[in-house]
């Protein structure tokens, strides 16, 4: 079972920067290479949405809500994933998931969630 667990999350004003990262403890490097990494968030009353993901060779595809605020990387070797936010606005504030999922759709998983609220 794979297992993600997020970290990074809290509160911070309006303007702020946040990064958060993700890491599978439990999963075998050459495995992780299979994997696209993505970010998603939930807020209240809301679905979950797409943030931004990243393949293996670091091709990455961003929200609209994301693009030139929020920069996704990864490091393989470590089996990480990491989200840079920059001018954080109060619409931000979510639960912020780590999600992996396999390049042919067979497998997915998600992370706990890690909390972000942003106040304005």
């Amino acid at each position: 079972q794979v297992q993600l667990v997020e970290s990074g999350g809290g509160l911070v004003q309006a303007g702020g920067s946040l990064r958060l990262s993700c890491r599978a403890p439990r999963m075998i490097t050459s495995t992780f290479w299979g994997y696209i990494m993505g970010w998603y968030r939930q807020a209240p009353g809301k679905q979950r949405e797409l943030v931004a993901e990243i393949t293996s060779d670091h091709t990455t595809n961003y929200a609209d809500s994301a693009k030139g605020r929020f920069i996704i990387s990864r490091d393989n070797s470590r089996k990480t994933v990491g989200l840079n936010m920059n001018n954080l606005i109060p619409e931000d504030s979510a639960v912020y998931y780590c999600n992996a999922r396999s390049s042919g759709g067979q497998s997915n998983y998600w992370g706990e969630g890690t909390q972000v609220t942003v106040s304005s």
